[in-house]
């Protein structure tokens, strides 16, 4: 519920995550995502990327823009995102709760959540809190095996790099899974004074 959300996402507001948790737990329910391990993975994702609770868009940075270039233009030729060139690095930068980025990952996902190539004629999509749950809930699934691996090695830094490829949003990633561990009951044992489910 929010309440249990809002303590994972201490510096953000409650509004956006009344306004878009019920898209993120339908999307998850969907996918069938709905044990502790993956409902944590979700959330720590989403403080991780957007602290805010809401679809997030990809800023400029050193990462995806060279020294007096156009924007995203590294991202441009990447061939391993599925990038053509110009203007595919701003066209597919990651978006959504997930950061989705690339051409080759908006048309995987946007035919995984029913969209066909849509998502690649429309990546603005992505950023609709309904499709961005979707394509979060989609992105996790494909990875759902070696995340719950990682997760039950106790390998939080692995899990994160699963989803976005490196370190980014990392000390928030540890800091909601860890929250949401303490006080999420484990479905599987129940004690007496096991923290509150929910």
């Amino acid at each position: 519920d929010v309440d249990f959300v809002a303590e994972l996402f201490p510096f953000t507001p409650l509004r956006p995550i009344e306004r878009n948790l019920p898209a993120v737990l339908a999307a998850l329910r969907d996918a069938r995502l709905v044990d502790k391990p993956m409902l944590l993975m979700a959330l720590a994702t989403i403080r991780a990327e957007s602290e805010g609770f809401t679809p997030g868009e990809e800023a400029p940075s050193r990462f995806n823009t060279s020294p007096y270039g156009e924007q995203f233009d590294l991202y441009d030729n990447r061939r391993d995102l599925g990038n053509e060139g110009r203007p595919d690095g701003q066209r597919f930068r990651g978006r959504g709760f997930v950061q989705l980025t690339g051409r080759a990952n908006y048309r995987r996902y946007g035919a995984a959540v029913g969209l066909g190539d849509r998502l690649v004629r429309e990546p603005f999509r992505a950023m609709e809190p309904a499709m961005a749950g979707r394509i979060l809930a989609a992105f996790l699934a494909d990875r759902q095996r070696p995340i719950k691996e990682a997760l039950l090695e106790g390998d939080l830094a692995r899990a994160r790099r699963l989803v976005n490829g490196g370190r980014h949003g990392l000390d928030r990633f540890i800091a909601a899974y860890r929250i949401g561990d303490r006080l999420l009951a484990d479905p599987i044992w129940q004690a007496r004074d096991q923290p509150r489910a929910a």
